[in-house]
């Protein structure tokens, strides 16, 4: 079967599984605050001495809106709402805190949004000295945060390099003027350019830059220009994502209509010129849309196996509780997920009354496990096995008789009691994940849930 028909047959709508179950298909009657405390006590006890936890914060507020971004956002331009949003996160810290058993040990912190940067550098020290404080730093500590290039100051990277902040993540996009404008999302070469080398400057070893294709207006010589930029720059890592068209979700994409999208054969090709493109400047294909330099932790997680997927994305630090802080954030015990209220006044509210602010989550059973373990090792490794009973499911069976079917048009090979990705395969990796989706076929969608895969 040829490269275009195999895209052709894969082009539908898949999650991209930073979690399983994927939120839609999460059990949130069978969820409680309860459960969820009991989830957090018992992951703490184990991951806190054996690997320490991650935190996520999620920080909302951006000035003005990329209509593009599906993510939760705030927009405003008072500065006033900084505080008491830092407060109410600091409050909730303190609220997870009464469940551990002891000074929780942080491995991972990452600041997401929304806007970061929106923050002053004093609010976001305030923030980050309240997080640390009754806290121990675990010696392989990684702190990152995102940032937006048009208001990235030498004092934001150098307050949170003092911090303990190694990384930064810079949304680009897209250099094209024209895509920019169509997106809202400005910010020459320059600019980039000029607080990357900020950052280095400044100590950070690690600088990520999120690219996007597919998305309005954009062209094949357009993205040719962006990433030729890209590879001048030299950022350590590169996110190179699928473009996520979901109006129905996201009002602010209906700044441009579907007319003024890529087709799918052309937004196929701009996925192949950048792959071409970053793999022939020097970068190494990691996972699924990222590329790294051979220095970079992401390549040497990869190459020794510890490669690690979440809410975050791909991340070289292993840990099985990670404590989402904010509106909207996504913790994980391994065992269970919560998501907190998704309105800015709800939770300052429910904060302020003593409740950790969930409003839905999910408690795994054991097969929900066995796939987990599943899908998160082929987003990591590119394969799985299932040789011990415990790694085996009804589900689980049932999926590997879906993926027979991917098996037989070369995406994957399966031999005995393994599967392993194949090199065509590694680009039609959602798919290859959707097959094991026990709870997805279970409960097929009536309307579109997901972005297109591709």
């Amino acid at each position: 079967m040829s490269i275009k028909t195999l895209i052709a047959k894969y082009h539908v709508a898949a999650p991209r599984y930073t979690s399983y179950p994927t939120v839609p298909y999460w059990d949130t009657a069978g969820f409680d605050q309860e459960k969820w405390a009991c989830a957090v006590r018992k992951s703490f006890t184990h991951s806190n001495q054996q690997d320490g936890i991650s935190v996520y914060i999620h920080l909302p507020f951006c000035e003005s809106l990329c209509t593009y971004c599906g993510c939760n956002t705030r927009i405003t331009r008072n500065h006033k709402v900084e505080h008491p949003y830092i407060e109410t996160v600091l409050k909730e810290w303190k609220l997870y805190q009464k469940l551990f058993d002891s000074k929780p040990v942080i491995r991972e912190l990452h600041l997401g949004g929304g806007t970061p940067t929106f923050f002053s550098p004093e609010n976001l020290k305030l923030l980050i000295d309240g997080i640390l404080d009754q806290a121990i730093i675990h010696d392989d500590a990684e702190f990152s945060f995102e940032a937006h290039p048009g208001n990235t100051t030498q004092a934001h990277l150098d307050t949170l390099y003092q911090l303990g902040f190694g990384r930064l993540s810079l949304g680009i996009q897209d250099f094209d003027p024209k895509v920019q404008l169509a997106i809202n999302r400005i910010q020459g070469v320059e600019e980039v350019a000029l607080v990357t080398q900020q950052a280095r400057d400044a100590g950070y070893h690690s600088i990520n830059y999120d690219l996007i294709y597919g998305l309005p207006l954009q062209n094949i010589e357009g993205l040719s220009d962006t990433i030729s930029s890209v590879l001048t720059l030299r950022p350590d890592r590169i996110a190179f994502y699928s473009y996520a068209h979901v109006p129905w979700v996201k009002p602010g994409q209906r700044r441009y209509t579907e007319m003024d999208l890529p087709s799918a054969a052309l937004k196929q090709e701009l996925y192949e010129l950048g792959r071409e493109m970053l793999k022939a400047g020097g970068y190494i294909e990691i996972g699924m849309d990222h590329f790294t330099l051979a220095t970079d932790s992401l390549y040497k997680a990869e190459k020794e196996g510890k490669l690690h997927r979440n809410f975050m994305g791909y991340t070289h630090q292993y840990s099985k509780l990670m404590i989402g802080l904010g509106v909207s954030s996504i913790s994980d015990s391994w065992t269970g997920f919560a998501q907190n209220v998704k309105k800015v006044e709800d939770y300052i509210s429910l904060v302020n009354v003593g409740e950790i602010p969930v409003f839905k989550g999910h408690i795994l059973d054991q097969e929900d496990l066995v796939i987990r373990r599943h899908i998160l090792n082929l987003m990591c490794k590119g394969e799985t096995s299932w040789a011990k009973p415990e790694e085996q499911s009804t589900g689980f069976s049932e999926g590997l008789e879906r993926m027979a079917l991917i098996a037989d048009d070369g995406l994957v090979m399966i031999r005995g009691t393994g599967l392993k990705v194949t090199v065509l395969g590694k680009r039609f990796l959602r798919n290859i994940c959707m097959a094991l989706d026990s709870r997805l076929y279970a409960n097929q969608p009536q309307t579109r849930l997901f972005s297109m895969a591709g």
